[in-house]
């Protein structure tokens, strides 16, 4: 069952008429006529403007904005793979008024890549809302050779350490997916890493590496260019921009999931009325149609769930991806 599936299953918190009695709350230490939010809420996005985590966020926050007449103001804080952002955030206000997106990244991966980190993934910034998910995707070259992952898995194992996988930076999801499916597989392989994901897909693309795990995301419109060619995705079920592509479940690897999540997540110390409204606002919009369908038009798919099993996610996930990074012996200064 997929992270996304097994959260939908969940009871909503939060029936409609519910939600439009407490559209307002007072604000924590203010007149209780003071509603809340009272002036516009400032979203730290860790990442540059453009990729899928600023996509992500603007979907949502646009949203919230139009369902509530809240206002939003999104500042982009690059850095670190998400952790200067995330550090901003941990410091800032307990009051509401700044929150932040969390990511597979910058809470459940760079606490074993890093060997220092400048906040604590599980107790600084405190989940709000899970919002989406994203596969990678298993892609090679049009030209290649490999038209399935059995034969990609055949020539890696008959050739022992030799074939390349490209990724756009070490410590990635696509990167861990590709070595969490090296091990499943029972094979090895070069890692290359580059400085982003098209400088990568550049290279497989002309031959210079084997395959790579990009996002479906950055991957889609050069499939349907007759670029590249796909194998499989990452996630449980098949995803809704690239139906035809099998997942690594249905490739013989049953149980395989490897995705990339966005969440939410406050100061520590924020009021839990703030992060419950807040969070009641998100399961909101995820509900609707059109954000939806939003959401799957760029590769994701939303992910409903409560706040205490967003919280199980950060624990569970950093504790997967900590020990593939101990195991495969990952270092990242």
């Amino acid at each position: 069952m997929s992270l996304s599936t097994h959260f939908r299953k969940a009871p909503r918190l939060l029936a409609a008429s519910l939600f439009a009695a407490t559209c307002c709350i007072a604000l924590p230490g203010a007149n209780a006529q003071t509603p809340y939010p009272a002036k516009p809420i400032s979203v730290i996005v860790p990442f540059t403007p453009g990729g899928g985590t600023d996509i992500a966020t603007r979907l949502v926050v646009d949203r919230m904005a139009k369902d509530n007449g809240w206002n939003f103001v999104v500042e982009n804080r690059p850095g670190a793979s998400g952790m200067i952002g995330m550090q901003l955030l941990s410091k800032a206000g307990a009051d509401g008024y700044t929150i932040g997106m969390g990511q597979t990244a910058n809470i459940a991966i760079n606490p074993s890549l890093y060997k220092q980190m400048p906040y604590d993934p599980l107790k600084d910034p405190k989940p709000v809302a899970l919002v989406a998910e994203q596969a990678v995707v298993l892609v090679v070259s049009a030209h290649s050779p490999y038209h399935s992952v059995a034969e990609l898995v055949a020539a890696a194992k008959a050739k022992p350490g030799k074939l390349t996988m490209a990724s756009a930076s070490t410590g990635t999801v696509g990167h861990l997916a590709g070595e969490l499916f090296g091990r499943r597989a029972g094979f090895t392989f070069v890692h290359v890493p580059y400085k982003g994901a098209a400088s990568g897909l550049t290279d497989l693309i002309g031959g210079q590496t084997d395959f790579m795990f990009p996002s479906t995301q950055a991957a889609q419109g050069l499939i349907k260019d007759g670029k590249l060619r796909a194998l499989a995705v990452t996630s449980a079920k098949r995803v809704p921009i690239l139906p035809d592509v099998p997942t690594l479940a249905e490739s013989g690897y049953p149980g395989f999931e490897a995705v990339d999540w966005k969440a939410l997540v406050a100061p520590a110390g924020t009021p839990p009325a703030v992060i419950e409204h807040l969070h009641d606002a998100v399961e909101k919009v995820l509900g609707e149609p059109e954000f939806v369908a939003r959401l799957q038009a760029e590769g994701s798919v939303p992910m409903p769930a409560t706040i205490e099993q967003a919280k199980q996610l950060f624990q569970k996930q950093e504790a997967l991806w900590g020990q593939l990074i101990r195991d495969a012996k990952i270092k990242r200064d």
